[in-house]
């Protein structure tokens, strides 16, 4: 498997992994936004032959980012794939004196499974939760704003 980025990725690849997702990425807009999306930000690939997963992350404050996106094709979910990019994107953003990074996603009051996982894979990323914003994306989808510390732990005396 090879870790690229950033670069701007192929829309075209990115939209395709998204299609494979229709649990959590069901809505056609949303498709092709966060496909365009992929050539606007810093969006980094796993790829085998062809791009397997994507992540796409937005600069906020200069140490302070997002996970704007982060999408594993269906059949390479739990390999360890998306664990990976992610690790790969904060050590990139380290690099750059990043402090902080969040991501937004459904929150434990929504009854979707899909999103069960989801939150559990941001938690065993190291992800802590901060606050939930029960309309930010629409009257019946709360959205749980999670963030993680980026600064390497302090070594202690």
């Amino acid at each position: 498997m090879r870790l690229l980025g950033p670069e701007a990725a192929s829309a075209v690849h990115c939209e395709r992994i998204l299609r494979t997702l229709p649990r959590w990425f069901g809505i056609e807009q949303s498709w092709l936004e966060y496909a365009a999306d992929s050539e606007r930000f810093p969006t980094f690939i796993a790829a085998e032959a062809a791009p397997v997963a994507f992540l796409t992350v937005r600069e906020h404050f200069s140490e302070s980012w997002e996970v704007h996106c982060i999408a594993v094709e269906a059949s390479y979910r739990g390999q360890g794939v998306g664990r990976k990019l992610h690790e790969h994107v904060e050590s990139w953003l380290r690099a750059k004196g990043v402090r902080q990074l969040q991501v937004k996603t459904l929150a434990a009051n929504h009854p979707s499974p899909e999103y069960a996982q989801t939150r559990n894979f941001y938690a065993s990323l190291g992800y802590t939760p901060l606050e939930v914003f029960p309309t930010l994306w629409g009257p019946s989808l709360p959205v749980l704003q999670l963030v993680k510390s980026l600064r390497a732990p302090e070594s202690a005396a």
